[in-house]
């Protein structure tokens, strides 16, 4: 009944929101609904993560902003899902914490876990030694999740074979297949074109 409840209001919320700019003490929104295209489009590394500890701990541990924070934490890459050049840590702006944050959507998400509904529209606490898949953009000093605004860039697994891990992984595979569909699909008329020009 609590899962139930949870995953109405979810809806609920995701279903009100437009996309407007966050501003003091109010909720993020967005106008067009998050799509999972959205989000694998966006990353260009997915990692199966464990947070370790801060690289730079808060300036004021008694303050924490649902922006940018001040400071960054550690996470041991477990498993590289998507990208090349991975590193084996990966340090992001956030909060270390003692407290969970799962998503009790069914999956495949399409919401943020609860933290992330706030103020800057993406969870930025992190549970000490917890395992998180997180899709990663490049920056100029490293990596971030902020990538799609209320999408579930970040969400905390549960164990190994987390049921939202499990889903991404054999999304992953989907889309490798697409692509080399695509890419054989492409080739045939070029090969046809070729044959056919040699012939005349």
């Amino acid at each position: 009944m609590k899962r139930a409840l949870s995953v109405i209001m979810s809806l609920l919320i995701l279903g009100c929101e437009l996309l407007i700019p966050a501003t003091s003490g109010s909720a993020c929104s967005r106008i067009m609904p998050f799509t999972l295209g959205e989000l694998f489009d966006n990353a260009e590394i997915i990692v199966r993560v464990t947070a370790v500890k801060y690289a730079k701990p808060p300036d004021d541990p008694n303050i924490i902003t649902t922006g940018e924070p001040d400071s960054t934490i550690e996470f041991k890459v477990e498993e590289k899902l998507r990208g090349g050049d991975v590193p084996d840590t990966i340090v992001l702006y956030g909060y270390l914490s003692d407290r969970d944050d799962f998503n009790e959507l069914p999956v495949p998400y399409m919401f943020v876990r609860p933290l992330g509904g706030r103020g800057s529209c993406f969870a930025n606490t992190y549970k000490r030694g917890a395992q998180f898949l997180l899709f990663l953009k490049k920056t100029k000093d490293g990596f971030t999740s902020n990538i799609s605004a209320l999408g579930p860039t970040n969400e905390q697994l549960r164990s190994d074979d987390d049921e939202w891990l499990i889903w991404v992984r054999n999304h992953l595979k989907s889309l490798e297949v697409k692509d080399k569909e695509a890419l054989f699909m492409g080739d045939v008329p070029l090969w046809l074109n070729s044959v056919l020009a040699t012939a005349i």
